[in-house]
């Protein structure tokens, strides 16, 4: 048994919800600096980071010498990395991509140092999905063969207006890269509930279609009709619903606070009103952790 799991052991969760879950989140939403992410997320039962902003850059653009500071600095505070919160696949279809190869190469590089064989990526901006989809599946498969020379699973998240945006493509995805390698998978599927619901797509269809692929969940919420996240259980993603069907599989949960604007969110989000968000931080964190919580103890 793991460190994380005995620590999460002494919590006392519902009979819905055994020890199967592992936490992690991304703490960059709290503070820029790692060092500063830490000393919240020791209040926390969560060991594990999602790492995507560290001191003040992006994950893809570190060097091999920053990754390996990072690695001694959270292996001397008792932390993991869960995976790396990387953008590769978050550029429009038309974009060059011999320069989003290069990063992506760096991307692989950069997991190996940091002992992170999870690699969240994406299926590229298109506006038009049925003319893209051949330019789509060729991008991806670059990737996966790239990805193969790599002891690494690269894990599709449902990021709105990508072509993976909808259940119905993402099933369409997972059939084109079938289970192989460590894990049971070289790819597969980051399952990020307000993004399906702010898409307006039916998470529970979703679910249903996508469960024998999902091996990653981030956890947010949102309403329908509301371009906006809110805590766990808040909103419509029916995230206590889905997490008792997911009990098994003895995967992440990765918290995705998105309650309050923090530095770096106008690079990657295109999709919320960031100019209406408060300033985020560990207040607002905390708020979604203890969200999160009150569902894995069956309060929700």
């Amino acid at each position: 048994m793991s460190e994380l799991n005995g620590i999460i052991n002494e919590f006392k969760y519902g009979a819905m919800f055994p020890k199967h879950f592992r936490l992690s989140c991304f703490a960059d939403e709290i503070d820029p600096m790692l060092s500063k992410q830490m000393d919240v997320l020791d209040k926390t039962y969560i060991r594990h980071i999602e790492i995507r902003g560290v001191d003040g850059k992006n994950i893809s653009e570190i060097t091999p010498s920053e990754a390996k500071k990072i690695k001694k600095c959270l292996d001397d505070r008792g932390y993991k990395i869960s995976a790396i919160g990387s953008p590769i696949g978050k550029i429009n279809i038309n974009d060059n991509f011999a320069p989003h190869l290069e990063l992506f190469k760096n991307v692989l590089d950069i997991s190996e140092k940091l002992d992170a064989p999870l690699i969240r990526i994406f299926s590229f901006y298109t506006k038009n999905p049925d003319t893209d989809k051949n330019k789509v599946f060729d991008r991806l498969s670059e990737l996966v063969k790239i990805a193969e020379d790599y002891d690494c699973v690269l894990i599709h998240e449902n990021e709105i207006g990508i072509y993976g945006d909808t259940p119905q493509r993402n099933l369409e995805i997972a059939k084109m890269f079938p289970p192989k390698k460590k894990f049971g998978h070289a790819f597969g599927f980051v399952f990020d509930f307000a993004n399906y619901v702010i898409n307006g797509c039916d998470v529970m269809e979703a679910y249903n279609l996508l469960e024998d692929h999902v091996i990653y969940f981030h956890i947010k919420d949102a309403i329908y009709g509301e371009n906006r996240v809110v805590p766990a259980g808040m909103g419509e993603g029916k995230i206590a619903e889905i997490l008792a069907r997911a009990k098994n599989k003895n995967c992440f949960l990765s918290l995705e606070p998105h309650l309050g604007y923090f530095e770096g969110l106008e690079a990657f989000e295109h999709t919320l009103d960031i100019k209406e968000m408060e300033k985020g931080g560990p207040h607002l964190f905390m708020i979604a952790y203890n969200a999160l919580l009150k569902i894995l103890k069956g309060e929700v």
